[in-house]
């Protein structure tokens, strides 16, 4: 029949084959007299239910071979019932019978062979049922016998946990034995107990820990042994187990872990580190050091240990000691900063998954002694870090010059390096964080604008970088020119207005498809028109350049800003002063709300919230704002508060950098031309709220608003939207 399946061309001839070999098998089963081929037929059955076709119409004759008194026929039908049965079978119970007979047999291969289905395919009920016979078993002298009934135990008890206590005293009389087969059965028993019952594990606390301290020390110290020798190590499977077990029981114990220190200690320094079976010993070692109540110094020879795995040129031993000195370093953090040169080695590793993993660990690492000379160490690697690696790279950067920033001037140069290392993948929020810093940082804005536009011309590609840059030098281009604010160390540049102005339009040539960096760019221009009046003409013809452009974003600031430039001199000093100085707190906590607000509803909010939010550089919390009942519609005369307060330019990201913000309180009666033009220069508003209306009349700013809908014409006539400010200027004036 296998000659014939394997002969098969196609899936079909294979089916026929099957199909014919089923039909002989149910015609064997039918008949009389057949029983001799009974066992041979179980095994075709067996063969074809690995090939994946049904078989159920033999299950039967598995009941029937169980049944038959000879030891062939027991072997082919408990591993027929081992494969063709499962516990959720009801003809399984059908078998329970057998079973118990089997496992009081004289015969003790007929025994292992009950033991071995029971420990498989046993169900809670068979297990109640025959448990009895399974511990009667454990105090056999065979010990194969005792080895198969400790592991038929362990499916015991995990099907019926309630029968834990009635294994306790065999499992920990078992430790005693010599035989190594008997003595991992016993330690798998006495681990699935722990785990099973509480009191199943303070009675193998007070009764196993100095048999397994002696079965560690035995193995440790045996000579060699070619029954259990795994590469010149002693049976590694053995010391790994008990080590498992040796963890449950101190973990929480301090009597035990006490116990356990010397033996620990010895294993550590004595297994061999060059075979590969030595370091998962190891690696078990460190692993329960860590687990238990165990003393400084053992923890330092632990933590030692996975100091030497980074070394190891097996990348799956890096790994794995990553992962625990993630742990280890909640535990004794001086002992892992020890090592912070080997994990830096291991963050430019080649393998992602321990650049990744590395990176990690030395975030966690990061503290206000250490933090200048790693990010240092991190910022000379983004240089020549991968594509792929440097958006995480930068993420960890950023973050921890921002948690960690003790002066604004050492803040300022890390993220400029990274900016021009790495802006492309910087997030928006961490530049957005940046520019709220230098519009506080006064004494270093003349600093920051000469150290960008250096920059720029260096790494121009850089989008990140180009738009602090633009920012930057739209607001202090004066002090760009001027060199206003050098600091002792800078050295002295030479900048000219045009070469400000050239500095922008490259960015705004560079990056055609970005909308948002050529809309701060327009911006940058139109306020470097009223800081250098002499360069007015050659800047309105670069923003006029974008007065039929297709965006319509775009077109519409080419011909407000060319209009403000041309028409407006009088006002455009006022209109276009530098910004006011950012709230930082208040920035700090909408970004941190802004972070709680994408985490997912079913993962615990663990991100800082505003209550317990570290605010860096000195600045001070803002006041909890009183909160209004949005749904009390039963007042008629509830307190409104007032919207001007935060919608003047305070309003940061939409006013500092005019991109996304609709201004809605705007659209009602100013209370200043500044205002009106605010809402002028935003982006992303409709017409009706970047002023189509002619909000500076008087008439309407006394008329009250009308309940109906008021019938307009639909072509509205052009009308200049600054020129009564221009008027009333020029009539003060």
């Amino acid at each position: 029949m296998i000659r014939a399946i394997r002969a098969s061309k196609t899936a079909a001839e294979e089916r026929a084959v099957v199909r014919r070999e089923c039909a002989a098998i149910r015609t064997a089963i039918s008949e009389r007299g057949q029983e001799e081929l009974r066992h041979r037929n179980m095994a075709k059955l067996m063969f074809i239910h690995m090939l994946g076709y049904p078989t159920h119409f033999g299950q039967m004759e598995c009941l029937k071979l169980i049944a038959a008194a000879g030891y062939p026929e027991k072997r082919i039908g408990y591993l027929g019932l081992m494969l063709l049965l499962d516990e959720r079978q009801e003809v399984l119970m059908l078998v329970t019978n057998s079973l118990k007979q089997d496992l009081n047999h004289s015969n003790p291969f007929i025994v292992g062979l009950a033991l071995c289905a029971l420990g498989n395919i046993c169900s809670a009920e068979m297990a109640q049922d025959l448990a009895p016979e399974v511990e009667k078993l454990l105090r056999s002298r065979d010990v194969n016998t005792k080895k198969k009934a400790a592991l038929c135990s362990v499916r015991i008890v995990r099907k019926v946990p309630d029968l834990a206590e009635n294994f306790m005293g065999l499992a920990a009389s078992l430790l005693k034995e010599k035989h190594h087969g008997v003595l991992i059965s016993a330690v798998q028993l006495c681990t699935e107990l722990c785990k099973a019952s509480k009191d199943a594990l303070e009675y193998l606390r007070k009764n196993c820990i100095e048999g397994l301290v002696r079965i560690l020390r035995d193995v440790s110290n045996s000579s060699y042994a070619p029954e259990y020798d795994v590469a010149g190590i002693s049976d590694p499977f053995l010391h790994i187990r008990v080590l498992k077990l040796m963890r449950m029981l101190g973990q929480g114990d301090a009597d035990c872990s006490e116990y356990m220190n010397d033996i620990l200690a010895q294993v550590a320094t004595k297994t061999e580190s060059n075979k590969n079976a030595g370091n998962a010993i190891l690696y078990e070692c460190v692993e329960t050091i860590m687990g238990i109540e165990a003393t400084s110094g053992l923890r330092v020879l632990a933590i030692n240990i996975l100091g030497r795995f980074l070394s190891n040129r097996d990348n799956n031993i890096r790994y794995v000691a990553l992962n625990i000195l993630m742990r280890a370093i909640t535990v004794d953090t001086q002992a892992v900063q020890r090592h912070r040169v080997t994990i830096l080695e291991c963050v430019k590793d080649a393998d992602a998954s321990i650049r990744k993993r590395a990176l990690e660990l030395v975030f966690l690492l990061v503290n206000d002694t250490n933090v200048k000379p790693l990010t240092k160490e991190l910022v000379d690697y983004l240089d020549v870090a991968d594509p792929d690696f440097k958006e995480d790279l930068t993420a960890k950067i950023c973050s921890i010059t921002e948690k960690f920033s003790q002066e604004k001037l050492w803040y300022l140069d890390q993220m400029l390096k990274v900016l021009s290392l790495a802006g492309n993948h910087v997030k928006d929020d961490v530049w957005h964080a940046l520019i709220v810093v230098i519009s506080n940082a006064s004494e270093l804005q003349g600093y920051a604008v000469r150290s960008l536009y250096t920059a720029l011309q260096a790494y121009s590609e850089q989008g990140s970088l180009l738009r602090v840059a633009v920012w930057c030098i739209g607001e202090y281009g004066e002090m760009l020119v001027n060199n206003v604010g050098m600091l002792e160390a800078e050295p002295p540049i030479t900048v000219t207005e045009s070469d400000a102005v050239d500095a922008v339009e490259l960015g705004f040539n560079r990056y055609s498809a970005d909308v948002t960096t050529r809309s701060m760019c327009l911006v940058a221009l139109l306020k470097l028109s009223s800081r250098f009046p002499s360069m007015s003409e050659r800047i309105k013809q670069i923003v006029a350049q974008n007065k039929e452009n297709m965006v319509l974003e775009l077109q519409q600031r080419s011909i407000e800003f060319g209009s403000i430039i041309q028409r407006h001199q009088s006002i455009r000093s006022s209109l276009l002063e530098r910004m006011p100085v950012l709230d930082e707190a208040a920035y700090l906590v909408k970004r941190a709300s802004a972070t709680q607000a994408t985490i997912p509803a079913y993962k615990p909010a663990s991100g800082v919230t505003p209550g317990d939010l570290k605010l860096p550089n000195g600045v001070a919390k803002p006041a909890a704002a009183p909160l209004v009942d949005l749904l009390d519609l039963s007042s008629d005369d509830a307190p409104v508060t007032s919207t001007s307060a935060t919608t003047t330019p305070n309003d940061f990201l939409q006013d500092l950098l005019g991109i996304g913000g609709t201004n809605l309180s705007t659209a009602g009666v100013p209370s200043a031309s500044t205002d009106i033009l605010m809402d002028l220069l935003s982006i992303g508003s409709s017409p009706s709220q970047n002023g189509l209306l002619d909000l500076s009349s008087p008439a309407q700013e006394q008329k009250p608003v009308s309940a109906i809908p008021q019938v307009v014409s639909l072509v509205p006539e052009p009308m200049d939207l600054l020129g009564s400010l221009s008027s009333s200027a020029s009539s003060s004036g």
